[in-house]
């Protein structure tokens, strides 16, 4: 039986903005039926590493957390500490980008909590016994929230492919040591003919398994298998070898966002909006490689990433972007800017796990 994932388009009116139509599509798509009431709501969202400008923006929160709140809910907003080097790596620098890129109580009506505390180092095991892992490290305030909301910027991934709802609740809520553990077995190489010696990946390593010996080295017993010297590398020199590796990052993102909405109650947005070729990680979004495409509203965190994927390879391509820099007939959008990734390995996995479903009817 096919999911129902709701959605709205970009276009508005002067009684009908785009706040407006989110809050019509989540009472359309069910949102108002979960029973709120006294229930601790964790808003799952991804803050944008400052100088990003990609995220979805505070204003959109409030609309949710608003409804939450009409309902006797008690919402907060959170998001867990980064792995890699950046201005996210604790709970205070984290609040101060989040609060620096608008987020705060006033904005979006509700607090801001850091899940997994002041280091990253606040979890919860939560028992999954699955492929991968036999359990997951969650962020604490995450696993004591009642209620899970997933609110998800769609855009491009270099190591997953794309980020969705999956990938923000997944490698989003674990912890620094459940980051470690998603990130175990990605060991990136370095193609030497492209390597001009800059030092920008030894520069940017936060583990200091990169050298130089007139060519960058990568030290596999240090590297973490975070992917922050892929992106930083100004030759595209670095690059997951295989695509075994996206798929074992997909699917224990999967386990972890198993193990996220584990007799919980869940909904999930997608911004298809902005739509960036990378994370929201890094400190510049670049040009969005389509043009933006709309709100997705649904209980299934798998057929509202299936749909999302569906929509941006649907779409035409932004002139100037990544996108169009490559002479390719590649459909897959994903694919063509980042090679050897297999995103779609992550919504067959979490498919099989029984908590989501790739058949989707699309309500607009």
């Amino acid at each position: 039986m096919k999911t129902k994932v709701y959605f709205t388009d970009m276009r508005t009116t002067y009684d009908n903005n785009m706040l407006d139509k989110l809050k019509n599509l989540l009472i359309k798509s069910g949102f108002n039926d979960i029973n709120f009431k006294d229930q601790f709501v964790a808003l799952k969202i991804h803050f944008g590493e400052y100088g990003n400008l990609a995220f979805v923006k505070p204003n959109y929160v409030k609309v949710i957390a608003d409804l939450i709140k009409e309902s006797g809910g008690h919402p907060f907003i959170t998001d867990a500490s980064t792995l890699y080097s950046g201005k996210r790596s604790d709970a205070i620098s984290h609040i101060n980008v989040a609060e620096l890129n608008g987020f705060n109580s006033v904005t979006t009506g509700c607090p801001t909590i850091i899940a997994d505390g002041l280091k990253g180092n606040d979890y919860k095991e939560i028992e999954v016994n699955l492929k991968h892992c036999k359990t997951v490290k969650i962020g604490t305030a995450i696993t004591e929230a009642d209620i899970i909301i997933s609110i998800n910027h769609f855009k491009g991934h270099e190591q997953a492919g794309f980020g969705g709802a999956l990938k923000n609740l997944g490698m989003g809520c674990g912890s620094k040591l459940g980051k470690l553990e998603m990130h175990s077995g990605l060991k990136p190489e370095i193609d030497l003919d492209k390597c001009i010696a800059c030092g920008m990946c030894v520069r940017n390593c936060n583990q200091k398994a990169i050298y130089m010996d007139s060519k960058a080295v990568i030290d596999k017993n240090k590297c973490v298998g975070c992917g922050e010297c892929i992106v930083v590398c100004p030759q595209k020199a670095i690059m997951q070898k295989e695509a075994d590796q996206s798929r074992l990052l997909n699917e224990k993102i999967a386990e972890y966002a198993y193990g996220v909405l584990k007799d919980k109650t869940h909904f999930h947005i997608n911004f298809i909006t902005n739509v960036s070729p990378n994370c929201d990680c890094w400190s510049n979004n670049d040009l969005p490689i389509v043009p933006d495409i709309g709100i997705l509203a649904s209980s299934d965190p798998v057929a509202i990433d299936m749909a999302s994927a569906d929509l941006v390879n649907n779409a035409e391509t932004v002139k100037g972007s990544i996108l169009s820099e490559k002479a390719t007939t590649i459909h897959d959008k994903f694919k063509c800017i980042h090679g050897n990734v297999d995103w779609e390995a992550g919504l067959d996995y979490a498919e099989e796990l029984g908590f989501g479903n790739k058949e989707y009817e699309l309500i607009k």
